[in-house]
Parts: structure tokens; C-alpha cells; sequence
């Protein structure tokens, strides 16, 4: 399998592309060219893999790797780490022009300001354009092209893409290895695409979910929380109830950004209902008196099991 994927004399096959027009991940190519380092290949396999890209052979290209047989060498392969399919899959070219075959936009990674050459975009926007030539053209294919560890891309290689694009990394030691450098663009390529948005995991607004999500406050619980830390913050002193000035309207607005969960809430109940026992012995007063028509507010920490 790998030696048909390899290049021959003649035109290489073309990198194989799925039936399924919709799956956009397979339409996305990583081009390597002149790679040093055998284990940089295979760091490159699994960072491609972790993001979604390389289940179709021909999505790795190899522009003349020093290691004539890196896909098997034992470095690649240990640093593929689970990703060795992305490594087989691999397809070795002897030209930019045969790895770019066929893809209607190409964006060249380099940091080095030129001062002719493709339009210059950051990652996300590089993504985002990628994006547009994927969903306008159902069988199309783009690339992104990274040059070689040490010397990075020559300025002919540059020339033949569609648009550069550079990590803005601290500028007081911008250092990533190529494996690094892959894994970004391919996040930002990630986000970009219509297909992460679907997967399992996703957000019903189409961003990913990073965790767990409770279920959502209703309005009514909200306004009795408000009114329950007014109270709090008046017993403790620290709203004056005669002069409130702007301080309830931005807490309504710092937790309106926050979007609060039904169990956030009770926390904030919680923490207003202490403020109300700390000041009742002074006062007199009972704490956390309301109209009873929501969950009893639980005090963080003092739970009895």
C-alpha cells in the first residue's frame, strides 16, 4: 500500500479522496517539504490525527524527506504514537507542483517577512478562507505547506501558494518545532470546518463543548437570586440600600454574560444567605427569608453528607 501511495517516475497518483462529498476533513492536505527528522514526520501523523485530518492516504505529503524510508523508520514511528495509519498513508513527491496537484488554495507557514508574495493572514483567518474554498467546491482540496526545520520554505515554494500565514508567537523566542506548528493550524482548521461543529460533543451553537454544561437558569430563579444578594450585600454593608448607585445593574450585567446554570445559582444563594446569618446576630433579623418558590440555597462546604 505504501509503496502505490510513494511517488514513481511519471505523475504520482493522486491522493485518494472520499466518497462522501461531505466529509471535508478528507479534502485537507499537509505538505512537508524536506523534512530532517524522521520523528518530526511522525509527531506530525499524530498531530494531524488528534485533530481529525489523515484518515485518507495522500492527506500527509512528503516533499523529498531526507529519510528515503522514513514512514517505516523506527523515530517516525515511535513518535507517530497511535497515528501510524496517518504514517502509511503517507505520499512521497519529488515537487511542490505534484504535492499541491489538484487543490484550489495552498497557504504557506513562514515567519519570514518577503516583501513580494502571497497576501499575509494570521492562522485563524487563513482557516477561514481555506474553509470557504471547501464548502464552495465539493470535490476540492487545499493545503497547508510547512518547510524544512531549519531552513524553512524556500522562496519559490512560497510563491506558488495562495497565502501566508505565521504563528504570532513571542517575538523574544518564537521557537516551535514542526509537530507544533502543524498541531496549531490544524486546531485552527478544526474550528473552521462545518464537520467539527456536528461532531458528537459539539454545542447546539456549534462550539465545541469544553465541558460540562448544567441545566440553564430560568428567569424566575434568577430575579429571587438577585433579590436574595441585594439583601446580602445591604446586611454586610456593602450596598447601601439609599445610595445603590450602579452596582446591582452590573452585577446583572457581569452574570448575564456568564449565562448562569440552575445550580450557579443556588451557589450565589448560598453565599448570600452566610452574608444574612453573619449579620443577623447584630440585628436581630432572619437570614434568607424569600418567597420559598425556589431550591433551598446551600451553604458551600458545611454539607453534613
Amino acid at each position: 500500500m505504501t509503496e502505490a501511495l510513494n511517488s514513481q517516475p511519471g505523475q504520482p497518483p493522486a491522493p485518494a479522496v472520499s466518497s462522501d462529498p461531505s466529509d471535508i476533513f478528507s479534502r485537507v492536505r499537509v505538505v512537508l517539504v524536506e523534512t530532517s527528522h524522521p520523528g518530526n514526520v511522525g509527531s506530525v501523523a499524530r498531530a494531524m490525527k488528534t485533530m481529525g485530518f489523515g484518515d485518507v492516504p495522500g492527506s500527509l505529503v512528503l516533499i523529498s524527506p531526507r529519510e528515503p524510508d522514513v514512514q517505516s523508520h523506527p523515530d517516525a514511528v515511535a513518535m507517530a504514537s497511535g497515528a501510524d495509519d496517518v504514517l502509511a498513508g503517507a505520499r512521497i513527491v519529488d515537487s511542490l507542483e505534484t504535492a499541491l496537484a489538484g487543490t484550489a488554495f495552498a497557504v504557506a507557514m513562514t515567519a519570514r517577512q518577503r516583501e513580494f508574495g502571497p497576501p499575509r493572514l494570521l492562522p485563524r483567518m487563513a482557516a477561514a478562507q481555506a474553509r470557504k474554498m471547501l464548502v464552495a467546491d465539493r470535490a476540492g482540496e487545499i493545503a497547508f505547506v510547512f518547510g524544512n526545520e531549519r531552513y524553512g520554505l524556500p522562496n519559490e515554494a512560497v510563491l506558488r501558494c495562495s497565502a501566508v500565514t505565521h504563528i504570532p508567537a513571542n517575538p523574544a523566542y518564537a521557537s516551535l518545532n514542526l509537530a507544533q506548528a502543524v498541531q496549531l493550524i490544524a486546531y485552527e482548521m478544526r474550528l473552521a470546518l462545518p464537520e467539527a461543529q456536528d461532531a458528537p460533543g459539539a454545542a447546539s451553537d456549534g462550539l465545541p463543548n469544553i465541558g460540562y454544561a448544567g441545566e440553564p437558569a430560568t428567569a424566575e430563579q434568577i430575579e429571587s437570586m438577585f433579590g436574595h444578594l441585594q439583601a446580602g450585600l445591604a446586611a454586610i454593608g456593602f450596598l447601601d440600600p439609599a445610595n445603590p448607585r450602579e452596582l446591582m445593574p452590573r452585577l446583572r450585567r457581569m452574570f448575564a454574560r456568564a449565562g448562569l446554570e440552575r445550580e450557579e445559582v443556588n451557589i450565589l444563594r448560598g453565599v448570600a444567605k452566610c452574608m444574612l446569618l453573619a449579620r443577623a446576630p447584630h440585628d436581630g433579623k432572619g437570614a434568607g427569608d424569600d418567597d420559598g418558590g425556589h431550591d433551598e440555597p446551600r451553604v458551600i462546604g458545611n454539607d453534613k453528607g
